[in-house]
C-alpha cells in the first residue's frame, strides 16, 4: 500500500472548522485518499437546554445516547443549519409543551443552499428541543423529542 505524505496545514484546517462551527467529525479526500477528524463521541454531556425547554422531567433523555433511542426522537436526516421558524423574526413552528400531529412541520434544514422541512413523524407532545436555531446540525443528530 502506498504512503502518502500528510499535509499538516489541512489536518490544522480541517481542526479549526470542527472548532468554529461546533462538528464533532469532518472528512476530507482528494482522488483516492481521504483523512477524517473526529472528536470521541463517547460520553458526551447532554446538550444544553433550550430556552423554555423542560429538563427534569422523567421521559426527557438527559444525554445524546438515550435521546437517539426514544421512540418520539426526530433526528436530521442531513448535515445542514438548522431553522426552528420559517423566516427571521416570526414565530417559530413549535415550542416545548405544544401538541403536534403526524406530518406537522417542526423545523427547517437549510443543506446546499435547499430548505428542507422537517415534519413529526407521529402525533404527540413536544418534550423537549434539542436543535438551537441558525446552528449547524449533524445526520443523525436529535433535534426535538415528542412523546
Amino acid at each position: 500500500m502506498a504512503k502518502h505524505s500528510i499535509d499538516e496545514g489541512v489536518i490544522e484546517q480541517l481542526v479549526k472548522l470542527l472548532d468554529e462551527h461546533g462538528l464533532t467529525e469532518l472528512e476530507y479526500g482528494e482522488g483516492r485518499w481521504h483523512v477524517r477528524v473526529s472528536r470521541a463521541a463517547a460520553g458526551l454531556p447532554a446538550a444544553p437546554p433550550t430556552p423554555g425547554s423542560e429538563s427534569g422531567e422523567p421521559d426527557v433523555p438527559q444525554n445524546r445516547e438515550s435521546a437517539a433511542a426514544h421512540p418520539g426522537a426526530v433526528t436530521s436526516p442531513m448535515v445542514g443549519t438548522v431553522y426552528v421558524a420559517p423566516e427571521p423574526g416570526a414565530d417559530p413552528f413549535i415550542k416545548v409543551g405544544d401538541t403536534v400531529g403526524e406530518g406537522q412541520t417542526l423545523l427547517l434544514i437549510e443543506a446546499m443552499k435547499t430548505m428542507n422541512t422537517i415534519c413529526a413523524h407521529r402525533p404527540g407532545r413536544v418534550s423537549k428541543i434539542l436543535a438551537q436555531n441558525a446552528s449547524p446540525v449533524e445526520f443523525g443528530e436529535v433535534l426535538i423529542i415528542i412523546d
